[in-house]
């Protein structure tokens, strides 16, 4: 008697490919088509060039707050650095300084105070709201006292060339916001860096005892979120050629919330590169979306708070039901 093996094709789907970030996908692309069916601008060229370098950004900064978000920390300083970022490498090229070697200046101001976070997380032990909400503080205030609060001006042409000009026709910010979200990506999904990432952010005593340096990879993820946000700084600096003290106020509010309506968890471990990329854009395609229809700004805030009380509640729901 023989018997016959029968395979059964397993069909990939959507979530598979790309898990939790998924949900925050599907929600971009049903944006999306509402808004192409309420608006006949907002398909055109200019205006999706415009959205392009509207969320890249605070995008690049959103994938960096993420990485904080996923070892269950929070790091409410970047936006403060990225006006820091930006204004040190403005008043270096005000003052001659080569453009990359100002750039370089600006980025590595934004590392120090990315290192600082995480030392202070991680061998003081002190709470990341507190240490980051100090830094965002002291980042802001630096910048004010050194800049007299004032606006620096002019710089290189060419400097501002780095982002508002395009490469095939594609605005040079969204080119570095997608390498910045697929390296991450790959970095979270492909690497033993980033499994201990998320080893941390589900218990981070567990991962310590499995062998896990998780000391010096918090001060890593502090260090390369206050990096992005420095990348940040550098990129709205060129994009208005010139250095803004109070640039990037509230963005770190915004990264935030990019990252929880993309699927990430505030309770760590949860989310991924894509999720955080999707929520970003929808929160700048809400703002985009509310100019072309003439929507009061006041109620798209209103929206993207509901936006981010539904992503927590689900999020909630989800781990009580997976218990």
């Amino acid at each position: 008697m023989t018997t016959t093996a029968v395979k059964e094709e397993r069909v990939i789907t959507f979530g598979d490919v790309f898990g939790r970030d998924a949900g925050g996908i599907i929600v971009l692309l049903v944006l999306f088509g509402a808004m192409t069916l309420l608006s006949d601008q907002f398909l055109t060229g200019d205006n999706l060039a415009n959205l392009a370098r509207q969320v890249a950004i605070f995008g690049i900064i959103a994938i960096g707050q993420l990485l904080v978000i996923l070892t269950a920390g929070i790091d409410l300083s970047v936006g403060s650095v990225l006006g820091l970022s930006g204004c040190v490498t403005a008043e270096l090229l005000a003052g001659g300084v080569p453009i990359p070697v100002a750039i370089l200046g600006g980025l590595a101001v934004a590392v120090i105070a990315g290192l600082i976070n995480g030392l202070l997380v991680a061998f003081a032990g002190l709470p990341p709201f507190i240490v980051t909400l100090g830094m965002l503080g002291i980042a802001r205030g630096v910048v004010l006292v050194f800049t007299n609060a004032s606006t620096i001006q002019p710089l290189p042409d060419a400097f501002g060339e780095i982002a508002n000009g395009s490469l095939i026709g594609v605005p040079n910010l969204l080119w570095l916001f997608a390498v910045v979200a697929i390296v991450t990506a790959f970095v979270l999904r492909r690497t033993v860096f980033g499994r201990y990432i998320y080893a941390i952010g589900s218990n981070p005593e567990s991962a310590r005892l499995a062998g896990v340096p998780v000391k010096r990879v918090l001060v890593a993820v502090y260090a390369i979120a206050g990096l992005l946000a420095g990348v940040g700084g550098v990129l709205f600096t060129s994009r208005l050629n010139a250095g803004i003290p109070t640039a990037g106020t509230g963005y770190e509010l915004n990264a935030i919330a990019a990252c929880v309506i993309g699927g990430a968890s505030l309770f760590g471990a949860k989310g991924g590169a894509f999720g955080a990329a999707a929520g970003a854009l929808i929160v700048a395609t809400l703002n985009n979306g509310g100019n072309l229809l003439a929507v009061n700004a006041f109620y798209l805030q209103i929206i993207i708070g509901l936006l981010i009380l539904v992503a927590v509640s689900f999020d909630q729901w989800q781990g009580r039901r997976s218990r």
